[in-house]
């Protein structure tokens, strides 16, 4: 792992180099919760691979949706620590009367750039394949591009949106996911079973 200068203030040049090549500023809270958010989101990808076979027994894809729900607890953790994180870099800054809510965080946004950046491994993989014909080879191809364009476009979303917290211009907050079913007293097939009904 190269890591990035501490000082640097996170941008998302700084998330896809740790997406890709695992580069990032260990010292900093945030970081904590952006590498296991990426952490639980390439374990979910295994797992939901894994979930999908059909030649084992019914036992291991039950395995399999169980690993699937503990880690999506875990990413969806690291989320509120990332968001959580970055708002208290912000504290220090006096937001605008006008500053506008953003209905999306930023921790729900590098979520989706750590899932962007799974894809892209695993198309540019299907691109690099002896195996198929191609036809295949040159229809990942075109989805590879268009996945590098969607990653480009939602970077410069967040970096806009941090440049804006960063002036009091715009700001989010932390929504809580309250993952009901990971939870036995919030779910009703896990409590009322114990309780016989």
């Amino acid at each position: 792992m190269v890591p990035l200068p501490a000082s640097r203030a996170l941008s998302s040049a700084d998330l896809v180099a740790f997406h890709d090549q695992g580069s990032r500023c260990a010292d900093a809270a945030v970081w904590e919760a952006i590498a296991a958010n990426h952490l639980h989101n390439g374990k979910l990808w295994e797992q939901e691979d894994l979930a999908r076979r059909r030649n084992v027994p019914d036992t291991e894809i039950a395995g399999n949706k169980r690993a699937i729900d503990a880690h999506n607890q875990k990413r969806n953790d690291a989320i509120e620590r990332i968001d959580e994180a970055l708002l208290e870099s912000f504290s220090g800054t006096a937001r605008k009367p006008n500053a506008r809510l953003h209905s999306e965080t930023a921790g729900a946004m590098i979520d989706r750039l750590s899932i962007l950046s799974l894809k892209i491994k695993a198309m540019r993989a299907q691109t690099q394949r002896t195996d198929v014909d191609a036809s295949h080879l040159e229809a990942c191809r075109k989805k590879l591009k268009t996945l590098g364009e969607q990653r480009q476009d939602l970077a410069s979303c967040l970096d806009r949106l941090l440049a804006d917290c960063a002036r009091g211009e715009a700001y989010f907050k932390v929504y809580r996911q309250y993952k009901m079913y990971n939870d036995p007293q919030l779910n009703p097939a896990i409590y009322g079973h114990k309780q016989g009904g």
